[in-house]
């Protein structure tokens, strides 16, 4: 006799609350692939419609930063450029981790464990690092202790986190919060492009997902503002995707 219930849909205890969770309903192979095709419209939909939020995001003015700002890190001391490590694009992943604590944020943690092979944003150009508040001798251990190897710098010497909106003061109380910043570089000069917060990191994480919030994008052809990233000089093109040891840098 079947487990489903009349209506096709099978119960399924929950092992964390002991409570009953209802399961998808059970269908014959022609009525499941009809309600995909169904739904594969309206992912089409989004797809074009995220490609365009795209691009209005790369049409973004940007802000020249003329401040200097001080981080740590395993060389010691260096600046917002040299973060850049010479390429023309940084990612800054806002760590929150404040002076006090002994440990990181956990859900910049899980961000953080999601980051893939860095090969492939350095072929675009790109160089991801987390910045955090907390001092480097604090950052160091905790940065053992997770097994990550990408670049961690401390700004507890300057004012990066507060004047890019990731430490806050919020009830008379500063606040740590998690956030991903875009800039770019022409020469030695540097810009800021964009920021975003909180729930702004859903999803995010893959290569592509990065460079999609970056004034350069994917670089690729049918990307708009149309010639942008060829122009700088950035490699264009899918056919630039390698395996991650075959690339140069």
């Amino acid at each position: 006799m079947s487990s489903a219930s009349p209506r096709g849909h099978l119960p399924q205890r929950d092992r964390r609350t002991g409570g009953t969770m209802s399961l998808p309903e059970i269908v014959s192979r022609a009525r499941w692939r009809a309600a995909r095709e169904e739904l594969l419209v309206k992912e089409k939909a989004v797809t074009r419609a995220r490609d365009a939020l795209h691009a209005e995001r790369r049409r973004l003015p940007m802000v020249a930063i003329d401040r200097e700002y001080v981080f740590e890190g395993g060389d010691g001391k260096v600046t917002l450029l040299d973060l850049f490590e010479g390429r023309q694009q940084l990612v800054v992943h806002h760590f929150a981790f404040a002076p006090e604590w002994d440990a990181g944020c956990r859900c910049c943690s899980a961000f953080l464990d999601q980051i893939g092979h860095l090969a492939h944003l350095h072929a675009r150009g790109t160089t991801f690092a987390a910045v955090s508040r907390a001092p480097y001798r604090r950052i160091l251990p905790f940065k053992a202790r997770m097994g990550w190897i990408l670049p961690w710098y401390s700004s507890y010497h300057s004012d990066f986190g507060e004047d890019f909106e990731a430490s806050l003061v919020h009830g008379g109380e500063r606040v740590e919060r998690p956030g991903l910043s875009c800039f770019l570089r022409n020469g030695d000069r540097v810009f800021h492009t964009y920021s975003t917060y909180g729930r702004g990191l859903d999803g995010l994480g893959s290569t592509t997902s990065l460079l999609d919030l970056t004034a350069l994008g994917r670089q690729e052809e049918w990307e708009e503002p149309e010639g942008r990233a060829s122009a700088l000089g950035a490699p264009v093109g899918s056919e630039h995707i390698r395996y991650h040891d075959e690339y140069d840098d």
